[in-house]
């Protein structure tokens, strides 16, 4: 893997999660692990008012640390931390956006997303087309003079299809459009967009980047005047995450590497065991030759990620007699960190949704999303066998 920033070459992508970006040597005495700042208030000059910190701002001490490595992590100029990851999602689209203008975003999108771009965006004046990426074309053709952005969730919440961005980047760099890029199932160690074409990225900073299934948060990774839009958007609109928040971000970015590398294992090999079983009418992971997105997660990705997904070939009821006989794994909506957990979407993110509709997203009944955490892999596979043979 080359180096992820050209401020700092020397540095990789491990050592960035854990250091951060490039600073002056530590002094003798300095804390190893930078303290939390549970503060609201800062004392500021008099008869000013340049300096202000405040946590709704985005620039108290625990958030400016994280949102540097992040910035650093993903290669971009800077990033916010936000207080989820449907904030940063919201703010980071606001911020391009106004009424009148046209957004065009894949019909491959997490329910959440789906929901803020047809029900919110519309009402606000904000034309939305969803369109099929695997349409030959099909972003150039529904391009209008209106049309600001284009919007891609990659790998894709939750059928684990993986998009080719470069040639949707030729097209937004052709004609002018912001090209934003949710990254939150690979995380930088297995994709960092900007480097393929991308213009903001958007991460749930719940799931990988934290890792540990306590802290709820998102971040927008881009260039610093886009940025500085995000955060006055997300000081109006109320998004800041709290100083503790940002502070356990931080403490799960350290172990960010060697977390994601050995999901991507146990995912492979969880993968390649349920491949085999009749139990599963299909097995969705980008990492297997069946797989019909492998060719692109092969050149385009940096490892084939922690998230999986099983079709029961018994339908709905299959699946949930399934969920209900695993012991060890637990059923649970989140995703990303050191446990492993399953759900069924048509419950939780594409309950919204009709049965028609969920199966047009490649998520029929039966699906059942598996996040795969840090357990041992033998002890994984023998709970899936176990909750099969009943």
């Amino acid at each position: 893997m080359p180096p992820d920033h050209p401020d700092h070459p020397e540095r990789h992508l491990a050592t960035l999660a854990i250091h951060g970006p490039a600073s002056d040597a530590p002094a003798v005495g300095d804390p190893v692990v930078h303290p939390l700042v549970q503060s609201v208030n800062y004392v500021q000059a008099a008869g000013t008012g340049e300096g202000l910190t405040y946590p709704r701002y985005g620039n108290a001490p625990n958030a400016e640390r994280v949102q540097r490595t992040l910035a650093a992590l993903d290669g971009g100029e800077a990033a916010l931390v936000l207080s989820s990851g449907m904030g940063a999602t919201a703010c980071a689209m606001l911020a391009l956006l106004r009424p009148g203008d046209h957004l065009l975003a894949s019909r491959w999108v997490y329910g959440g997303t789906r929901r803020l771009f047809l029900e919110e965006f519309t009402a606000m004046g904000i034309d939305v087309t969803l369109v099929d990426p695997t349409e030959t074309r099909a972003w150039r053709k529904r391009v209008r003079k209106e049309t600001r952005a284009i919007f891609v969730e990659t790998p894709v919440n939750p059928s684990c299809r993986v998009l080719d961005l470069r040639p949707i980047a030729y097209l937004t760099k052709e004609i002018g459009l912001a090209l934003v890029v949710d990254s939150t199932f690979a995380s930088p160690v297995n994709f960092r967009p900007l480097e393929q074409g991308g213009d903001v990225v958007i991460h749930s900073t719940t799931k990988f980047l934290n890792g540990h299934h306590d802290v709820i948060g998102g971040a927008v990774v881009g260039t610093a005047p886009f940025i500085e839009e995000v955060r006055q958007k997300m000081m109006v609109w109320g998004q800041a995450p709290d100083p503790f928040a940002c502070w356990l971000l931080e403490r799960g970015l350290k172990t960010l590497d060697v977390r994601v590398k050995r999901a991507n294992e146990n995912a492979r090999r969880i993968a390649e065991w349920c491949e085999g079983r009749p139990e599963f009418a299909a097995v969705h992971y980008p990492g297997l030759a069946s797989h019909p997105d492998h060719e692109i997660a092969r050149v385009t990705l940096d490892g084939y990620g922690g998230m999986l997904a099983l079709v029961m070939a018994g339908g709905g009821e299959a699946a949930s007699r399934f969920i209900r006989r695993l012991s060890l794994i637990q059923h649970a909506a989140s995703l990303g960190g050191v446990d492993t957990l399953v759900c069924e979407p048509r419950f939780t993110s594409h309950a919204h949704l009709t049965p028609d509709e969920r199966a047009s997203q490649g998520v029929p009944d039966g699906f059942v999303r598996v996040s795969v955490g840090l357990e041992d892999v033998g002890d994984l596979i023998g709970d899936l066998e176990q909750a099969l043979s009943g």
